[in-house]
């Protein structure tokens, strides 16, 4: 009885635990991989990959931000996102490199913000702003620990963290030295719709290159059915012609799907030089 008991206090202490910011165990002998809860937008903590070069110093930070299911169902059962191709490139540069699970997935549960309404009259211009937000909190949170540097950060996104990296680009966030799109948009591969409002996604990225200022590079790749490359081309045009300062990096087709281009690890020979040749200076 005493030890059903103990096991059953454990048990009720575990929820206490989960919801404590900061790092939540100890870390890993890979890139010192570590799971933290980080405080985000609405008081919700959202659950987090860490990963850490050697030493204690402070480095500077990367921010990567995952994609989002097609399917609402697949929300709630989402993994904190790894993209080890991505991580271990900027780990193996000296970076600190943080990869929060924003509200509405997985273990960060809340309500999902990023919603952007009905397929004939979508606002991806809020939702790329809402999604902004969790990784602005994040990119706060993470700069206030003594190991991470003040400037310098990197953020990166694929898909709709794509568009949430795109989104806070418009808001010129301090310390932030450059910008990554792998494949950003929203709204792709509606059933029996395709692209949900193609012309939506291109008046989306003029409102935001309008007031962006942030050095991004952007990249797609010609087989990504998710954002075909006329759209990116559209959307790379209205961007920069509003005032933003994207370098445009269209690659050959990759695998059977290039919209996972970032998300593979096979993709890395792919973007590493682009991303190396941006990076110089920053």
């Amino acid at each position: 009885m005493n030890k059903l008991w103990g096991i059953l206090l454990c048990l009720l202490a575990l929820p206490a635990l989960a919801q404590s910011p900061g790092p939540q165990g100890p870390e890993g002998s890979k890139m010192r991989e570590q799971e933290w809860r980080i405080p985000g937008p609405s008081g919700v903590l959202m659950d987090a990959t860490v990963f850490r070069p050697p030493g204690n110093g402070r480095a500077p930070l990367m921010v990567m931000n995952h994609g989002s299911p097609a399917s609402s169902a697949d929300r709630p059962g989402m993994k904190r996102p790894h993209y080890t191709a991505v991580s271990s490139f900027f780990v193996s540069r000296g970076y600190v490199v943080v990869l929060p699970l924003r509200r509405g997935y997985g273990a960060t549960g809340g309500h999902w913000a990023e919603e952007y309404g009905r397929c004939n009259n979508p606002d991806y211009f809020d939702a790329g702003l809402q999604t902004a937000a969790d990784i602005r909190a994040a990119i706060d949170y993470m700069r206030g620990q003594s190991f991470v540097a003040p400037n310098r950060t990197v953020v990166v996104g694929q898909s709709a963290g794509g568009w949430g990296t795109l989104a806070l680009s418009s808001l010129n966030p301090p310390g932030v030295a450059a910008m990554i799109d792998f494949a950003g948009g929203r709204g792709g591969h509606q059933p029996g719709v395709g692209n949900c409002e193609p012309s939506a996604l291109v008046k989306a990225a003029g409102k935001y290159g309008a007031t962006a200022r942030v050095p991004l590079l952007w990249i797609n790749s010609a087989n990504d059915t998710f954002f075909e490359p006329k759209l990116v081309n559209r959307m790379v045009e209205a961007y920069t012609r509003a005032g933003g300062q994207a370098v445009h990096r269209p690659v050959a087709a990759f695998g059977k799907e290039g919209h996972n281009l970032a998300s593979s690890d096979s993709g890395a020979p792919i973007w590493r030089p682009l991303v190396e040749e941006f990076l110089q200076g920053k």
